[in-house]
């Protein structure tokens, strides 16, 4: 009973912080466009936030070595708050953008230190329990992150106050447990040639997926703000994205057991070309169509990442699983960094559309690579289970590594490929 107290603990910290660093990226482009911030400036804090996220990732490991999880999660939440109340002392773009890379920073060092903790606590009897608990508190407060946008003011002091309450509010659980922290595990080594090694066309989906939920998570209110939604609309809109993509991840977790997973990332793709051109199709025929059309989009392009590593792991030994894992989120951090600042470049001088342009030109890139893929080796004889795969920090893989190592049951059904 303990044990699991200490978990609630652990996602009771997950949901304060996914509450509070999931709402500013849409809060920063709305209060962008209030203050006056060019199309581009306000895509270059979204780039921004994804640099630190990047430099969390390599760093959290190594603090937590020097001063422990407990003490390092302080340092992360703290940072994160700061970049928060410091928003509307300083009114710059660039001042902003490294506000955002604090926001970064406080992301994947949060993350990896709870990750690190529950890995070092999960046994075999627990975890599956745990890991469903996680994903689902995760992507449950990310929902409410964007329905948040609905009720605070763009450019306004008591916004980004409420949202820096959250985040120290995030420290309280973790810091409150009695459960002793773990011993710090070795970080993993950061290969990114491993991802090209293994699969060639997973090191190229995670970028192509980048592309697909940074650039909307994090320009989709610049978009939104183009084609006349309010901006409880525009909270609707990116709750519609989010919404779409969890409701994807259990269909597509079905096909991509049972189907060359090749052919799955292709078809996705596809849909997500279509969903694209839907989504301009409709950005003119009101409310309704718009969220249809984001939830569409949510629906195709998110479980694109877990896809692409699910049949990276099919080519990969256990003992490779940690460190591929993190090559994969290398590549997902690189996509991530250049896609909001190209996307609002190309916003800013070809209008609104040229979002899912950009969205689609990578996708039909994806689509091609995938075919001469599929020429040049056959599909992977043995292969992993798909696991949904959140995006959170470089040791994720610890987490799942045994749930991709686990026998598939004997009453799953035959693909095609088996």
């Amino acid at each position: 009973m303990r044990m699991m107290i200490s978990f609630a603990a652990l996602i009771l910290s997950v949901i304060l912080l996914q509450l509070s660093s999931g709402a500013v990226a849409p809060l920063d482009a709305l209060s962008g466009l209030a203050l006056g911030f060019s199309t581009e400036e306000i895509g270059w804090l979204g780039s921004a936030h994804f640099i630190g996220f990047f430099i969390g990732c390599w760093w959290a490991p190594r603090l937590m070595g020097s001063v422990g999880h407990s003490r390092a999660f302080a340092v992360f939440t703290s940072m994160g708050a700061i970049g928060l109340l410091a928003h509307m002392l300083i009114i710059d773009s660039t001042a902003w953008a490294i506000m955002r890379v604090a926001t970064g920073l406080c992301v994947a060092g949060c993350y990896t230190v709870v990750e690190a903790w529950l890995q070092a606590k999960l046994t075999n009897a627990n975890r599956g329990r745990a890991m469903g608990l996680y994903r689902f508190a995760d992507m449950g407060a990310s929902l409410a992150a964007q329905l948040m946008i609905g009720v605070l003011t763009p450019a306004a002091y008591v916004s980004y106050n409420l949202l820096a309450i959250i985040c120290c509010a995030a420290i309280l659980p973790l810091a409150l447990t009695k459960q002793s922290p773990p011993t710090v595990a070795t970080a993993p080594r950061l290969r990114p040639m491993l991802a090209v090694r293994r699969s060639p066309l997973a090191a190229a989906g995670v970028v192509v997926a980048a592309l697909s939920s940074a650039s909307f998570r994090m320009v989709g209110p610049i978009y939104g703000s183009e084609v006349g939604l309010a901006a409880d609309q525009i909270a609707n809109f990116l709750a519609a994205f989010v919404l779409g993509g969890a409701l994807a991840q259990w269909p597509a977790g079905w096909l991509a057991d049972r189907y060359d997973r090749r052919w799955v990332l292709i078809w996705l793709s596809g849909a997500a070309i279509l969903s694209c051109g839907l989504t301009m199709l409709l950005q003119g025929g009101g409310t309704q169509a718009v969220m249809l059309a984001a939830f569409i989009f949510g629906l195709t392009t998110f479980p694109i990442f877990s896809v692409a590593s699910a049949h990276a792991h099919d080519f990969a030994s256990p003992d490779e699983r940690v460190e591929l894992s993190a090559a994969l989120m290398f590549f997902f951090a690189l996509g991530a960094i250049a896609a909001p600042a190209t996307a609002s470049m190309l916003i800013e001088v070809f209008g609104p559309g040229a979002l899912f342009a950009m969205v689609a030109l990578g996708h039909a890139v994806l689509v091609f690579f995938g075919l001469v893929r599929m020429l040049a080796r056959p599909t992977a004889t043995e292969r992993t289970a798909y696991i949904y795969a959140p995006r959170t920090s470089f040791t994720i893989g610890r987490l799942l590594s045994r749930e991709r190592d686990k026998p598939k049951s004997q009453d799953t059904p035959s693909g095609p490929d088996d």
